[in-house]
């Protein structure tokens, strides 16, 4: 691989992100799928959950955080699940839609999908991106790429405080 290929990035912009959303939430409404609840994969799962859970008209969002990454291209071995773990009971007889950013190794998302699958109706997963790699290969799917993905709410650095501002009341 070149270097220039290296350096391909799908870069998604807040714009962008809001027509892929609805775009996908269009999707899973003409599949017939509704869902219960909508379980966000914290962290980029959250912008895309509150996003279809909008869309699809559904009022139960739950969240799961789990640690993967560790940095741009380094990983724990296996993802773990960060308490609080949400409770199953909450999911019993329910259909739920695992909502993530990005199903890149698929292994976050396969944990939640095992997680789920003890006590759910039905599950299904719904990303913004799929990469060819993924475990999981998920029911909704905006745009498949192998790229690196800059996400807008990821691509700048945390903001931090200026000293000497004087902040509006």
């Amino acid at each position: 691989m070149s270097a220039n290929m290296a350096d391909v990035r799908e870069n998604l912009t807040y714009e962008a992100f809001g027509r892929a959303v609805r775009k996908l939430a269009q999707t899973i409404a003409d599949d017939g799928y509704e869902p219960d609840v909508v379980l966000s994969i914290a962290r980029g799962g959250v912008f895309v959950a509150g996003g279809l859970a909008y869309a699809l008209d559904c009022k139960n969002i739950h969240l799961v955080n789990v640690e993967f990454y560790t940095g741009v291209g380094t990983t724990l071995e296996m993802p773990v699940m960060l308490a609080p773990v949400p409770n199953a009971i909450d999911f019993t007889d329910k259909k739920v839609l695992i909502a993530d950013d990005v199903a890149d190794t698929g292994k976050t998302l396969k944990l939640v999908h095992d997680f789920c699958l003890e006590t759910v109706a039905e599950v299904r997963s719904a990303v913004i991106y799929e990469k060819s790699q993924s475990l999981v290969k998920c029911e909704y799917v905006w745009k498949r790429t192998d790229d690196w993905i800059d996400f807008p709410w990821s691509v700048e650095p945390p903001v931090v405080r200026r000293e000497g501002q004087i902040l509006d009341a």
